[in-house]
């Protein structure tokens, strides 16, 4: 069944505590050459089948649900073509 891939991070003008904390145990840990690191959050949504009414209502989703416009941006939403054939 095919998997739609909503991505979701905070809007950039924010602090991302999260990905402060891990890109900091990061420099603890010794790792180098990572400037920053900023941590989101990804849906997938399964349906029947893609068509244009799905993408329509999983974009309503996305926006209305699954982010909070105030703090976050929907920055992707893509069908799995991995998933698709399975």
């Amino acid at each position: 069944m095919p998997v739609i891939v909503v991505e979701v991070m905070p809007k950039p003008e924010l602090l991302d505590p999260q990905g402060k904390a891990v890109a900091g145990a990061l420099h603890r840990l010794g790792t180098s050459g990572i400037a920053g690191v900023r941590i989101g959050k990804r849906f997938e949504v399964t349906v029947d089948e893609v068509t244009d009414e799905v993408l329509a209502e999983v974009t309503r989703l996305a926006n209305d649900m699954f982010s909070n416009s105030v703090i976050e941006d929907v920055v992707s939403i893509t069908v799995d073509s991995t998933s698709a054939a399975s």
